[in-house]
């Protein structure tokens, strides 16, 4: 996409740069960032785009190629959380992004233009709107030249969700999108922000990794997110701990019994085991026995269906269908309540797995899933 010739063509002058950052699957770790756990996700080859030129009236113009929409005009120093621009809207995240690097003291009063544009499918929970986040940042980190690193800028992108969208959202999203790597998925600790890019080729042991979009629309911000955050918070009040991942999967059985409502059970119940679980991946993988974290995958999808109760009747059909027809792992991915899973398959198998769950859909009466492969890549960008 000529995103910087749209720029051109909106704004009437040359952008200063094009950046971009990437979409993001995980592999295993969900709704483990918030409870300072550890995640595993992977960068997808689908990018949010921005041209960028800085400006030096305190001007913010925001403007997306992906939405029927004029361009957004805003002061700067105007920028309010759960404004206008916080309460929904692609443009509240990069909105959010300017006003929380003001917001930490940093120098961008003299706002910017920016043009976007995005491969990443939105509502799909693969983090369409971190990459808009960790892209505006990355690139008003250069044009700025405010230093920030990368775990710096995905922290920033982070506040932006979290105070100025309204959305609790964890870390990993960002780090994924600002800090991953070609060929590798991301093993991150959410407690210090201490990553390991684990070797992920796939291709080179003859299978793939489908993502699934199964087309059901999710929103993070309903309130559902919220309310599970809340509940794993109350879990470790309970317990005595500052957050769940400081409960050794060991101790799960000794935990549950201090947990007298039976929904903070589950959740803390889904939250260290999901946390074991990618100790496990990491393992099976460091050992090459890649094949081997297909279960994992799967048990984690069950506990995400029972325990933490964020599935839907389509992600379930993913998984139920896509094993029968001879995968070795699935899970839903992301926030649930819709969105994406993911399929580990032979590679050999993944058409007649693919064209399974197609029929599946077409005879359960379901939109037609989108399906493609989830190619480990690079993290955020300056493209020119």
């Amino acid at each position: 996409m000529d995103v910087a010739g749209q720029f051109a063509e909106l704004y009437g002058y040359d952008a200063d740069g094009v950046w971009s950052a990437p979409g993001r699957v995980n592999l295993i770790g969900e709704y483990t960032d918030f409870n300072e756990g550890f995640v595993m996700p992977l960068a997808l080859p689908h990018t949010a785009v921005a041209a960028v030129a800085r400006r030096t009236d305190g001007v913010l113009r925001l403007h997306s190629a992906d939405i029927d929409a004029p361009v957004a005009e805003l002061r700067v120093d105007e920028l309010t959380p759960l404004s206008k621009y916080g309460q929904g809207g692609w443009a509240a995240y990069p909105a959010g992004v300017v006003w929380a690097l003001r917001d930490a003291g940093h120098e961008v009063s003299g706002g910017a233009d920016i043009h976007l544009a995005s491969t990443v499918p939105t509502g799909a929970g693969l983090s369409s709107s971190a990459a808009l986040e960790v892209v505006t940042a990355l690139a008003l980190n250069d044009l700025y030249e405010l230093g920030l690193d990368r775990p710096g800028l995905a922290v920033l992108a982070q506040r932006a969700e979290n105070a100025f969208v309204g959305v609790p959202c964890g870390v990993m999203d960002q780090m994924a999108s600002a800090c991953a790597t070609e060929g590798h998925a991301l093993h991150l600790d959410c407690r210090d922000l201490t990553t390991r890019q684990v070797p992920f080729d796939l291709a080179a042991h003859g299978l793939r990794l489908l993502v699934v979009d199964t087309r059901v629309k999710h929103e993070l911000g309903d309130g559902a997110y919220a309310e599970r955050r809340a509940g794993c918070e109350e879990g470790a009040r309970v317990l005595g701990v500052s957050h769940l991942r400081d409960v050794p999967y060991a101790e799960l059985p000794a935990a549950l019994e201090k947990l007298t409502d039976e929904k903070i059970r589950r959740y803390v119940r889904h939250i260290v085991s999901d946390d074991h679980r990618v100790e496990q991946v990491i393992g099976l993988l460091d050992a090459g026995e890649v094949r081997a974290i297909g279960p994992v995958l799967t048990e984690g999808h069950a506990s995400l269906r029972d325990d933490l109760r964020i599935s839907c009747e389509e992600l379930d059909l993913v998984v139920s269908t896509a094993n029968a027809a001879g995968a070795i792992g699935s899970r839903m991915t992301g926030g649930g309540f819709g969105g994406s899973a993911i399929v580990l398959v032979e590679e050999v198998d993944a058409e007649p797995v693919t064209k399974t769950i197609l029929e599946a859909f077409a005879s359960a009466g379901f939109t037609a899933p989108r399906v493609f492969p989830a190619v480990p890549s690079t993290g955020a960008r300056r493209e020119s």
